[in-house]
């Protein structure tokens, strides 16, 4: 009973109590499908092993050490904060309730809380869904710094094959502000939608067997413009594929490679990450990225630390501040009932554009939160029942704020 006298709501169950892929072999009902894996309540298992339905790439880690997370533990699971329906909780009974599979804190540079639910281990690889965004927007940020793509330069100078699309007159800066022009519905699971066509083109769902299965890549291109580029936020995660194909034929390399090479090793991390890739090969870069908790939470360092990371300038510090500045008149509903005073920056999104705290965010509750201000990161991986929660997100939010707060006079 929670200390409003409210009896407090059932806590979830982790895929071992509901059985899923429990046996040898386990039983039909509880293995997942193309059809069902990233819904309730088979997504409980099948974030942590993405690999066993779908074809996959590894983001190869290098031969050299893992970079060392200094540790100053604290006892975190006790502070308390209120949730959107007026009632408090504590952090380690909302870990629980959110469906959370894990949650670190670092705090000036240490990592001052960890922990693991639903199974997960340090060493499990978590799917990230749109936290690959901003992946990809870090990378972008080096080879715009190296000259490798122009911002202002048409897609379709560097890509020609995006002649045939709405993308061939717009720029990179657009499309990775998503406020490009072109039509896509990003209506999750509704058959016929253009996300929907994406998930299957993936992988990620199953086709109709009397047709072949489109790539991302064909799906990019049957895209039509719509309204002028340059216009408001408007959230469409295909942009992301886009801006990958731009910087693998400017680059020459695969997404899985360019990451490897300028991300995943400079950062030391700690194992090898992959992507899901289609049937040409090619990575999933709005959502297939896969990492364990510790690695995301190195990759979140770059922004606190202005993209320093090894003792060496990984992302221009120029780009990192950049993305903690938005245009906040771009940003509309349904978006500012989550982020009232947000705006979105080189696919990260801003929670507050005075403040400068930015996110990376992904369906069913992945969440990499950096505050440059408080020198705060926290990473919450997590296996939600549905794709988008607005109050589960803000709930969210009101427990970062929480830890922020106990954590701000030590």
């Amino acid at each position: 009973m929670s200390d409003t006298g409210k009896v407090e709501p059932a806590m979830p169950k982790t895929a071992r109590q509901l059985g899923i892929m429990q046996g040898f072999p386990p039983p039909p009902e509880k293995r997942p499908t193309l059809a069902n894996w990233d819904l309730p309540p088979f997504n409980r298992w099948a974030f942590q092993n993405v690999r066993s339905l779908i074809p996959t790439v590894d983001v190869f880690r290098g031969f050299g050490p893992a970079s060392t997370l200094d540790e100053a533990y604290e006892d975190l699971s006790n502070i308390r904060f209120q949730r959107e329906n007026g009632t408090t909780v504590s952090i380690d009974r909302f870990l629980g309730e959110s469906y959370g599979d894990a949650f670190l804190v670092m705090h000036r540079n240490r990592v001052v809380f960890e922990r693991y639910l639903n199974g997960m281990a340090p060493e499990t690889l978590h799917l990230s869904q749109s936290v690959a965004k901003s992946v990809v927007g870090l990378l972008t940020g080096i080879f715009v710094s190296d000259g490798t793509v122009d911002l202002d330069v048409p897609l379709a100078d560097i890509v020609p094959e995006l002649t045939q699309c709405g993308y061939a007159d717009a720029t990179l800066d657009q499309v990775l502000d998503m406020r490009s022009g072109v039509r896509f519905t990003e209506d999750y699971n509704l058959p016929g939608s253009d996300m929907t066509r994406i998930d299957i083109a993936s992988g990620w769902r199953p086709h109709v067997a009397s047709a072949p299965r489109p790539t991302i890549r064909e799906v990019i291109l049957s895209l039509p413009k719509h309204r002028p580029h340059g216009g408001a936020f408007e959230y469409r995660s295909i942009e992301t594929d886009v801006v990958a194909w731009v910087l693998e034929r400017a680059a020459g390399k695969s997404l899985a490679e360019l990451v490897s090479q300028y991300l995943w090793q400079p950062i030391g991390a700690d194992r090898d990450a992959y992507f899901t890739v289609d049937e040409a090969g090619t990575a999933l870069a709005d959502g297939g990225f896969n990492a364990t908790l510790r690695d995301y939470a190195r990759l979140g360092m770059l922004t606190l630390n202005n993209g320093r990371a090894g003792g060496q300038q990984v992302v221009p510090a120029a780009w990192i501040n950049g993305i903690q500045t938005g245009d906040r008149d771009a940003f509309g509903d349904p978006y500012t009932s989550v982020l009232p005073g947000g705006a979105y920056r080189r696919f990260w999104w801003i929670r507050d554009a005075d403040r400068g705290d930015i996110c990376a965010r992904g369906v069913f509750g992945q969440l990499i939160y950096a505050d440059p201000a408080s020198e705060l990161l926290v990473v919450k991986l997590s296996t939600w029942p549905d794709y988008v929660i607005p109050s589960l997100t803000r709930d969210t939010f009101r427990a970062i704020d929480g830890v922020r707060s106990a954590l701000s006079d030590r």
